[in-house]
C-alpha cells in the first residue's frame, strides 16, 4: 500500500472510531471479549487449524477415490 493510501485508510478508521458513540464502543468491546477463541488457536495461531483442514481434506479425497 502506498503511503497516501495508508494514511487515507488510517484516517477513515480514526474518524469512524470517533463518530461511534462511546456506549456503543463499550458494547462492541464487551462482545469481543465474550467470543471464545479455541485454545489451540489462542496459543499456537492458525497452524493447528490449517493442519486439521489438511487432514480432513485428505480423508475426504481417500473416501472419494475408493467409492
Amino acid at each position: 500500500m502506498p503511503n497516501n493510501e495508508y494514511i487515507k485508510y488510517m484516517t477513515q478508521r480514526v474518524v469512524k472510531y470517533i463518530d461511534t458513540p462511546k456506549d456503543q464502543r463499550k458494547q462492541l468491546k464487551q462482545e469481543k471479549k465474550q467470543v471464545e477463541v479455541p485454545y489451540s488457536n489462542k496459543w499456537f495461531g492458525i497452524l493447528p487449524f490449517a493442519f486439521r483442514l489438511m487432514v480432513i481434506e485428505r480423508k475426504r479425497k481417500r473416501k472419494d477415490s475408493t467409492s
